[in-house]
């Protein structure tokens, strides 16, 4: 499959693209095996509606396409909306990825995720760590990893 029309205009003109320097919630995840590393940047109001976001990724074209449509996603809504978005929204919203970029999608949701979790421990508030959306798994899944090269 080759990239859609889509994944290559957020990946030429990425969206919301830089930090935010009074942040509430930052979140920065990575994938060792490709080397993909994303922060998401969030500020969240009172009213817990997420204001602004901004991304900083190093990765390949389909890391960065996912990480500024995921923020187009997000932008407006509630944390609890936000907490609810799917890698496969974020693959459906770029009109389909390869195989063996599904994992960029992935990191744009955890990249959220994690800066939820961040928002939320900067108020005091305990929330239990977020499984896998396949298996359950924690940290160890594997899942979303590349497929090993023959």
């Amino acid at each position: 499959m080759e990239y859609t029309q889509k994944v290559l205009d957020h990946f030429t003109n990425p969206r919301n693209v830089g930090e935010i320097e009074d942040a509430n919630g930052v979140g920065e995840v990575g994938n060792a095996k490709c080397g993909d590393i994303m922060k998401m940047y969030l500020k969240i109001s009172d009213d817990d509606i997420i204001t602004d976001v901004k991304f900083k990724t190093y990765g390949c074209g389909a890391a960065i396409a996912t990480s500024s449509v995921a923020t187009e996603m997000i932008k407006g809504k509630s944390v609890d909306e936000a907490l609810r978005l799917k890698n496969s929204e974020v693959v459906e919203e770029l009109g389909g990825l390869p195989s063996a970029k599904i994992h960029c999608s992935v990191l744009a949701e955890e990249a959220i995720k994690k800066a939820i979790g961040d928002y939320y421990t900067r108020k005091g508030i305990f929330v239990e760590e977020q499984k896998c959306c396949c298996c359950e798994n924690d940290g160890a899944c594997k899942c979303h990893q590349e497929p090993e090269e023959e």
